[in-house]
């Protein structure tokens, strides 16, 4: 029997299906707890706290804010595990309670044990989704690209109305975000911009949403009404840590420094702070104008180039992989997911099948369904493949 077992046997026989239900969830989050390995989560908290304590820690900024980052998402994966095992374990109290009413109030009762029993599910879920991502940078921070595709104004409004709907979800999750670039276009919206996610586990999380991202709607831009369509694409890359072999030659970069500007092409400072980095091998471009000094600058684009090179080094070896097994490649780089707000509203994933009917919602940055339906999918693809 699940957890403690407080009050089962008064009610199992006469709700067998719910007392099946709880079975069912004690077996997933037990795997989930022996996924996590909660003693060795206690022992990193503690490792970490200790760590934190030090006076000195504060000399080395970059390992600093490393240490205090992990022991945040340490204790909040720690204190997440306890709290659903918790609530769990109250379950069986909720309906034998509920089985102690009469009428309207044991209706009412079993209705908020049935709804908490809902909500416990889902976030049961949730976090065996986050055991999922053990790939081999699924533990990093993420950088996030975003650029306009085809579609005019209405890609580059788009492109803007993306970074915002991540920088929001990201926001709810309390998860800090430091913006590297934004290209404005010149009527509206922008021609691209990257941002970073700094917490572990973001890379892993957020690889599923890259691809690309089409709208359907009235366009604001139309004097006419007219539905456009409109496409943006959304690429992921894995931080680069000290640990990788991503060697950048200085010989072999063209580095160009400008005036930041901001939306319009207005002058937003009055020094040549922005930094565009060409890699002449590679021909990757990368451009970064948010920080105040061009030092400042060309260390963010540093990172995002690194990123880049990284991961065109990773699809160079799955490439590989999927040749010697005859495999024709992924579909990646395809349309991903449609947000429709006219003539319906509905947000649809192309491989998932997930589907929302409320988009400024999702807009809002409510993507976690979104999110975890894509990572079991590429679980069970990469299962598939394998």
């Amino acid at each position: 029997m699940f957890g403690s077992g407080v009050g089962t046997v008064a009610w199992i026989t006469v709700q067998p299906d719910v007392a099946a239900d709880l079975e069912s969830l004690d077996t997933t989050l037990t795997t989930v707890e022996k996924v996590l390995d909660l003693d060795e989560l206690r022992r990193r908290v503690d490792e970490l706290e200790h760590q934190a304590a030090d006076p000195e820690l504060w000399n080395d900024q970059t390992h600093a804010q490393k240490v205090t980052s992990e022991l945040s998402h340490v204790q909040s994966e720690l204190r997440r595990a306890v709290d659903l095992r918790g609530r769990l374990d109250d379950m069986p109290v909720l309906y034998e309670l509920a089985e102690e009413e009469e009428g309207a109030a044991r209706t009412s009762a079993l209705a908020d044990a049935d709804a908490e029993r809902a909500a416990l599910r889902a976030d049961i879920e949730a976090m065996e989704v986050k055991t999922m991502l053990a790939g081999e940078y699924d533990a990093r921070e993420a950088v996030v690209n975003i650029r306009s595709g085809a579609g005019g104004v209405d890609a580059a409004d788009w492109a803007e109305m993306l970074m915002r709907m991540y920088i929001r979800w990201a926001e709810k999750h309390k998860y800090s975000v430091e913006v590297y670039d934004t290209s404005y276009a010149e009527e509206a919206g922008l021609k691209s911009g990257t941002f970073a996610v700094k917490a572990p586990y973001m890379y892993g999380t957020l690889s599923v949403e890259q691809g690309t991202h089409r709208l359907v709607r009235i366009s604001p831009f139309d004097n006419q009404g007219r539905r456009q369509t409109s496409f943006a694409e959304v690429e992921v890359l894995p931080v680069v840590e000290t640990t990788d072999h991503i060697d950048i030659d200085e010989n072999d970069l063209k580095v160009d420094v400008y005036r930041s500007s901001g939306p319009g092409g207005q002058s937003v400072n009055t020094t040549d702070s922005a930094v565009r980095l060409t890699h002449i091998p590679t021909g990757i471009v990368v451009t970064c104008q948010n920080e105040k000094s061009q030092l400042q600058n060309k260390a963010s684009a540093m990172r995002v180039l690194q990123a880049k090179l990284l991961e065109r080094k990773r699809q160079e070896e799955r490439a590989e992989m999927d040749a010697l097994k005859g495999d024709g490649g992924s579909s990646w780089g395809n349309q991903m997911r449609s947000y429709v707000l006219h003539p319906y509203q509905m947000v649809k994933d192309l491989r998932t099948e997930f589907e929302v009917n409320n988009p400024q919602a999702v807009l809002d940055g409510d993507i976690d369904g979104f999110i975890e339906a894509g990572v079991r999918w590429r679980m069970a693809t990469e299962g598939a493949e394998g």
